[in-house]
């Protein structure tokens, strides 16, 4: 099995159309999408968007998915951060029941074979976490507490929003970076997982998706414009963010 990988979506569905259009030069027989799917500017866009994709579509549930649950229910926990919450309690306020038990209904985690690596355990954020931060310079001990008691080949991640593959006690680990809000690059990333292991990068028309975005009602819109479509933060600011976080307890 050859597996396409998108994680961190975001409700952007310009960028997600632009990867799709993009990776069709890399035949795939599923698509895994690891989780933080649907809160951004355009939630039910982007379901419109998997729904149509003409191979089987695996979706892994990450930490915004949960909270999109949580809002639903009534019991979300703000975060503090004013625009993650209204964006959030909006996003809750665009689905109904059915796609509220779809997203619910996601595992945590499903494993896949795929040729030419064996089995792959796709996640989040870690196979124990829907938060942890591990990173590619992330200690092996905190490696070692991630990865305990998984025996797949490899595992694959997203949670934050940029790629890269190396080597754990000889476990391949890759993180497919961010479709919606990437950092430390431009244009959307995803991952093609076969016997070779590629990397995409989808530029896109980044006026055009401001203009739609701008125009879709959701709040903040301008600030996800700014920071996410016609910019991006660096990785030096994403990782002075995460640095320390990536040594830190387990959270869940």
């Amino acid at each position: 099995m050859r597996v396409l990988v998108l994680s961190d979506i975001h409700g952007n569905t310009p960028a997600l159309q632009a990867v799709l259009a993009d990776s069709e030069a890399c035949p795939v027989d599923a698509l895994v999408v690891t989780g933080d799917v649907l809160i951004g500017p355009d939630p039910l866009g982007v379901l419109d968007l998997l729904a149509a994709v003409p191979y089987p579509v695996h979706t892994v549930r990450g930490n915004a998915d949960q909270e999109l649950v949580d809002a639903f229910d009534g019991v979300y926990a703000p975060t503090g951060d004013r625009y993650w919450d209204e964006l959030t309690l909006w996003a809750a306020g665009q689905i109904d029941r059915t796609i509220r038990d779809q997203i619910a209904g996601w595992p945590t985690g499903i494993t896949l074979p795929v040729d030419g690596i064996g089995e792959v355990l796709f996640v989040h954020a870690t196979p124990w976490s829907l938060t942890d931060i591990v990173l590619v310079d992330t200690s092996m001990a905190r490696w070692d507490a991630a990865l305990r008691g998984i025996d797949a080949d490899a595992v694959v991640l997203g949670h934050t929003h940029m790629p890269f593959a190396r080597r754990v006690d000889r476990r391949l680990i890759v993180n497919a970076g961010s479709v919606g809000m990437p950092y430390g690059h431009e244009g959307a990333s995803w991952l093609a997982l076969g016997r070779q292991v590629v990397f995409g990068q989808t530029l896109y028309d980044v006026q055009e998706a401001a203009r739609r975005i701008l125009g879709g009602g959701c709040p903040g819109a301008s600030v996800f414009v700014q920071d996410f479509v016609l910019s991006h933060p660096s990785d030096r600011e994403a990782l002075s963010v995460f640095g320390s976080r990536a040594e830190e307890p387990s959270a869940d």
